[in-house]
């Protein structure tokens, strides 16, 4: 008898919302000496919050997320003193807290009396903020580098805690509205003397607001806004979007939280309109713009929206540098890493202002700019990004190809850069086979794929645009890199595609994910596809869960660790996607099952950053990486990558013509679309397998594009 197995929660509770977020224990409490707190642009606002109740600790009895920016937690009491009546049995008083973010952070306090008689008890709150940067706090450095001071304003019920370190300021607001009874401020704690009727309840309205140089400061209303009222851009977002619905419920659930996560992630300081704008990485610790996040995610996301394409392109369009500064890893038409607004990036003490260290991201800008005109037509969009994609292309020629041989390669040049300048970027993500250090500089296997998609689909815009001979020399520079791909990278006696050329320019035959992007990218011939295809699904690198990001044969192996054994379920997406590209319909469902079956094993189906590399059949759930980001938003849209993998939709709006080409994986018996939109076409499609094909029908239909049952023709004979 088979039983299914789900693990617990997580340790922590997160609600997010723009550049504000809340991370929590699963009681609400946020301690200074842990990775929890109340955050706003890179700065911890409260580092210790905690309610006691005549002078203990309330018992925590469940927590719902009501949404991505709000959740609730309810709270019994223990036993309790009295000085002037008989003691509070167990499960006397009850205490609800509801949080949503919305004009800083609103919270909402209930104390409810269930005995007969009237109580009258003392609620304590304890409340302080340390004002560390996120980079502090990352690196276990509780620390705060200026002044502090706090003020209390007994008439408006009202402590500010102020801090200074130089001219860089930051101010916490917080507010007690509608709360009967008098609150005293002391010693960093407030407190409250409440008299309950018999059967009665006590509430109170809090709110806090942040100075942060003028930006988000909150509105200091009475009105509280909880998480049921008004209209929100989340549920916008989401009644916009594509609707999936199938046979599967997990997939539906996924599907649903993975919509909802994205537009969760929204940061309104980066939108370029209410419509146009750009997801953060991820919570805790990526929320602000990221070049390579944001882009890989609009791409994700294409069958979901168009629009975040376009915010991304804009936005990144604005911070892409313009000249030669090696502190921040910059070179002219580089795209960015990331940027901060924190105490350290204020004062330079590290080089996010932005920061250029990536070595793809320039490279993807072009791939999401071809992607979204193949959606939409629209030969505005190729003239409004021209200039800002050939300053990509001149940075790929003169700066991404350090030594003028044709690969891209990469090396910091910051005192403060990352070594790893790759999508695996931890510092010892890539590495020989004996688990040593790869040297500097490094020209990993899925740069030259990414360079190679990126000038043939250039090619196309420029033929697009009129320009015949830079589309011809876009793709002799392409099929030129390809050969010389091969012939560099492919490792004849390892059967497999080398992880990276080293600094001597020697082919590293490490074993790890990062050829199944050249399957993505299409650099590879068939032969060298089908061994890499089936390379991926031996046991060393396949958990049943995913696969690995390094073989579990290599010395420097952790299933624990960052990005030396875990599963990434973006990096499963795009390889699911290769998979599907050269044909491998079998194995891509296999990929895109296993990450919907992890999915369903986290709590709300919220994909993780990334979980553990432990192999599925010694545990029967995947097990979290202690620090991952959730949502991440990268993991949220590899669900609607993944689905738009098995379904085979890829549009060419500008030939007039739509391609479908599904497999339905076997979970699935059928699957419907709706609300989905291609440039001015509007489809409502059914997706239904028999026998081991997948056929679709159109249900509705308004628009002029063609539909073609079929591969799309940059696919070729792959």
């Amino acid at each position: 008898m088979k039983t299914q197995v789900r693990p617990g929660p997580s340790s922590v509770l997160t609600i997010n919302r723009d550049s504000i977020y809340l991370v929590t224990d699963r009681a609400g409490e946020v301690h200074a000496h842990a990775e929890l707190g109340l955050f706003c642009r890179d700065t911890r606002f409260i580092s210790h919050y905690e309610f006691l109740i005549n002078g203990k600790k309330w018992l925590p009895v469940q927590a719902i997320p009501l949404n991505a920016y709000a959740n609730r937690i309810y709270f019994t009491s223990p036993a309790l003193e009295s000085h002037d009546e008989e003691p509070f049995p167990p499960d006397a008083l009850g205490f609800q807290v509801e949080r949503i973010i919305e004009d800083g952070l609103r919270e909402r306090l209930v104390l409810y009396n269930y005995t007969r008689r009237a109580r009258r008890v003392r609620l304590r709150i304890r409340i302080d903020s340390d004002f560390c940067d996120l980079f502090d706090l990352r690196a276990h450095r509780y620390i705060s580098r200026g002044a502090r001071d706090s003020y209390w304003d007994s008439d408006r019920h009202e402590l500010t805690i102020c801090y200074r370190n130089r001219d860089f300021q930051r101010q916490l607001i917080y507010r007690l509205i509608n709360s009967s009874g008098e609150p005293h401020f002391s010693n960093g704690q407030i407190l409250l003397q409440i008299d309950l009727p018999a059967g009665g309840a006590w509430r109170s309205d809090n709110h806090f607001r942040f100075d942060v140089g003028n930006m988000f400061p909150g509105t200091d209303s009475d009105e509280p806004q909880l998480a049921t009222r008004g209209e929100h851009p989340i549920r916008r977002w989401v009644e916009q979007a594509t609707q999936v619905t199938t046979t599967d419920s997990g997939c539906d659930s996924a599907y649903r939280q993975a919509v909802e996560d994205i537009g969760g992630l929204r940061i309104r300081q980066h939108q370029v309109s209410s419509d146009l704008w750009v997801p953060a990485a991820g919570v805790p610790w990526f929320v602000t713009l990221f070049g390579r996040d944001s882009l890989v995610v609009s791409y994700q996301s294409m069958m979901v929206s168009t629009a975040l394409a376009v915010g991304t392109l804009t936005k990144l369009a604005e911070f892409q540098a313009t000249q030669d500064d090696p502190y921040r890893d910059a070179e002219p038409g580089k795209i960015m890493h990331e940027i901060r607004y924190g105490e350290l990036a204020y004062f330079h003490r590290i080089p996010h202002t932005p920061y250029y260290g990536t070595a793809d991201a320039t490279i993807f800008y072009l791939i999401l700019l071809s992607e979204l005109f193949r959606w939409t037509g629209d030969r505005k969009l190729l003239e409004q990004f021209r200039a800002p994609a050939e300053a990509c292309l001149n940075w790929i020629d003169h700066y991404g190809d350090r030594d003028g041989d044709g690969f891209q390669e990469y090396k910091t040049r910051s005192p403060a850069g990352y070594y790893n300048q790759s999508w695996k970027d931890a510092g010892d993500a890539i590495m020989y086979p004996d688990g040593s250090l790869v040297s500097l500089p490094i020209a990993t296997c899925e740069l030259q794929g990414y360079a190679y998609d990126a000038r043939l689909r250039m090619a196309e815009a420029f033929e697009i645009m009129g320009d015949a001979a830079r589309a011809d020399r876009l793709r002799r520079q392409a099929a030129d890199l390809r050969a010389r791909f091969a012939d560099k990278f492919w490792l004849p006696d390892h059967r497999y595609v080398a992880l990276c050329l080293d600094g001597d320019k020697q082919a590293v035959s490490t074993v790890a994910s990062n050829p199944g992007h050249c399957l993505w990218s299409g650099i590879l011939d068939r032969e060298h596809a089908e061994a890499v295809a089936k390379r991926m699904f031996e046991p060393d690198m396949w958990t049943g869960w995913g696969i690995r990001t390094l073989s579990a044969d290599n010395p420097a192996y952790n299933p624990l660790e960052y990005q030396r054994g875990s599963v990434w379920p973006h990096d499963n997406g795009i390889i699911a996607h290769g998979l599907h590209r050269y044909g491998y319909r079998d194995l891509a469902n296999r990929v895109t099952q296993a990450i919907f079956d992890a999915a369903a094993s986290f709590e709300l189906f919220r994909l993780p950053e990334l979980f553990a590399g432990f192999p599925r059949d010694h545990d029967p759930w995947p097990v979290q990486y202690r620090s991952a980001n959730v949502p991440q938003a990268w993991a949220s849209a590899s669900i609607f990558h993944l689905i738009r993998g098995f379904l085979g939709i890829n549009p060419d709006v500008p030939s007039g013509k739509i391609y479908i080409d599904p497999a339905l994986p076997d979970s699935i018996e059928n699957l419907t679309m709706e609300n989905f939109s291609i440039a001015d076409a509007e489809l409502k499609i059914k997706f239904e397998r028999r026998g081991g094909k997948t056929n679709f029908e159109i249900l509705e239909y308004k628009g002029k594009l063609k539909i073609e049952a079929g591969r799309p023709p940059w696919f070729g004979d792959q």
